[in-house]
């Protein structure tokens, strides 16, 4: 067996079912020829992307696997690989390296040495009888522990050499570890006595899948609960404890009760420190439950810390605080005071969310699109600056993995990657990017991709021909420059790349066209939705939060 097939037969019997690439790396006609799908991209973070969301929207539970070339291919593909690290997303990279003669020769480019900074481990194949070894500690780093990229260099020179006969793999153990139980204790006795908790929640939920772990924590004591951008969905946003998502912009729920609190419980979360992070305000008690130690103390000093795996943590969290409050508590108070924060932010801003001015305001898109689609069977993502901004606090996420929210690198067009794994991952729902006319700049060719590979996604472009959140910080430049004026007819690249495209310039047209667009995704063919909108820059966002950097001055 050569080192190529071996490969492809490793990740079959580790559950692939696709791999996203660009543009020539041979493990793509190794895998097609035992039936593993590849998506090919026009560009190589575009893959890269698509690989991301289909770990994302599985939980983790399917590896997304990534492939290009050696070389240019996996230099521009950095980007990609950077990305899902810093979104900690368990996420398989098979770049060709250079051959062995030439790996560490410059100036070639050494997938290992350059990517080693934003990947939880790198290793170069050089031999075919390590090969299952190196494959094993790859998948063991991919489904134990805190998620994060790993990359398997394969010298282009490897591919023939030969593997021994019978392939000496099966599947990794997947592993969970727990809270020390003394601190478990703490933390329930500090729970039940808080007179007003909160409930921080980010994406180590839903890698574990303890959605209902942590709905049955939040209904016995009666706790409300928030999320991180990354943690959105995880709780339903329906719920009478739900207060929304944090990030840049948040719903008014969400200071009002940080502010009010005197305990803070973050669970599955890094209480990372970023302008697209909700910060915690001071002085409050905090309880970090992490999978990673190292993040504890890191940007936010804890009073009381939980190592281990949040489903394991919540489930040992509920029994001792069932000994403390065996009958649940009422929500009423709280529901009640949940429910006229909610009720008073909404009023603010319901002349943006029903507004019928021209150019088209985005709130008025975003609060179409909630009513027209069905909740349970749909994946929507944002792109970075206006379009997350816009869209995060309002949208109401109701099921499980139904929202990925992203934000701490902030790569402009990433949504649309997103979109398209999540498409390839789970083909009957309707798969949504939010973008805008600075994202599609990046990546709108690889609408082409939707297409050809037949992913039938719907993308919402809000198109005001500008750089929109940069324009506090680029006045002089754009008064004798025009540097933030950006332009294009989208819905016309939508038609010939071969997809549905329609530019909406009247607020009386949003609903039918975004029906329209729906149904053309249901015929099989993906759309693209141009929308016409105000450069609006007012956003719900968390006090003290600041989107942009400070010019100097002088």
């Amino acid at each position: 067996m050569k080192v190529g097939a071996a490969i492809a037969e490793i990740l079959r019997r580790e559950g692939i079912s696709s791999i996203c690439a660009y543009p020539l790396n041979f493990i793509t006609e190794f895998a097609a020829d035992i039936d593993i799908r590849t998506v090919i991209t026009r560009a190589e973070r575009i893959a890269g992307h698509m690989a991301d969301a289909v770990s994302r929207v599985t939980s983790g539970q399917t590896i997304g696997v990534y492939a290009t070339q050696h070389g240019p291919g996996i230099e521009n593909g950095f980007g990609a690989v950077a990305q899902a690290y810093g979104e900690s997303v368990p996420l398989l990279v098979i770049p060709m390296g250079y051959d062995r003669k030439n790996l560490n020769v410059e100036p070639n480019f050494s997938a290992v040495a350059s990517l080693r900074t934003v990947a939880k481990s790198v290793e170069s194949v050089g031999s075919g009888a390590e090969l299952p070894n190196i494959m094993r500690r790859a998948f063991s780093q991919l489904r134990n522990g805190r998620g994060g990229p790993v990359v398997v260099e394969v010298p282009i020179d490897m591919w023939g050499e030969e593997v021994h006969e019978p392939l000496d793999y099966q599947p990794v153990v997947t592993t969970r570890w727990g809270p020390d139980p003394v601190d478990v204790e703490k933390a329930a006795n500090l729970l039940v006595d808080a007179r007003r908790p909160v409930l921080y929640v980010g994406q180590g939920v839903h890698y574990s899948r303890a959605w209902s772990q942590l709905k049955r924590l939040a209904e016995h004591l009666g706790v409300p609960v928030m999320t991180s951008l990354s943690g959105k969905s995880s709780f339903p946003e329906d719920h009478p404890l739900a207060l929304g998502s944090g990030g840049f912009a948040v719903p008014g729920t969400v200071p009002h009760f940080l502010d009010a609190s005197d305990l803070i419980f973050g669970i599955g979360c890094s209480f990372t420190e970023s302008a697209f992070a909700t910060a915690m305000p001071k002085g409050k008690t905090i309880i970090h439950s992490t999978l990673d130690p190292k993040h504890i103390d890191k940007d936010q000093r804890v009073n009381l810390a939980l190592v281990g795996d949040a489903m394991l943590t919540l489930e040992a969290l509920i029994a001792a605080v069932q000994k403390r409050v065996p009958q649940q508590r009422s929500w009423s108070p709280i529901q009640e005071e949940i429910a006229s924060v909610r009720q008073r932010w909404l009023a603010e801003w319901m002349p943006k969310l029903t507004s019928n001015e021209n150019p088209i305001n985005p709130y008025r898109v975003i609060a179409e699109l909630q009513h027209i689609v069905d909740p349970k069977n749909t994946v929507i993502t944002h792109d970075a600056g206006t379009p997350r901004d816009v869209l995060s606090p309002f949208w109401v996420s109701t099921e499980p993995l139904s929202y990925i929210g992203w934000g701490k690198t902030t790569q402009l067009g990433y949504g649309l990657g997103l979109a398209l794994g999540a498409k390839l991952a789970q083909p009957e729902k309707l798969c949504i990017n939010v973008w805008g006319d600075a994202s599609i700049g990046f990546t709108g060719m690889d609408f082409e991709t939707a297409v050809r590979e037949k992913l039938p996604i719907l993308s919402i472009l809000f198109n005001n021909f500008s750089m929109a959140m940069e324009l506090a910080q680029m006045g002089v430049s754009t008064k004798k420059y025009r540097s933030t004026d950006i332009s294009g007819n989208y819905a016309d690249l939508a038609r010939a790349l071969g997809g549905y495209g329609e530019r909406i310039t009247e607020p009386g047209e949003i609903v039918a066209a975004i029906k329209r667009g729906i149904e053309q995704t249901r015929k099989g063919m993906p759309a693209l939705l141009e929308f016409i909108t105000c450069q609006e820059v007012k956003m719900s966002r968390a006090p003290g939060v600041h989107y942009v950097l400070p010019v100097p001055k002088g």
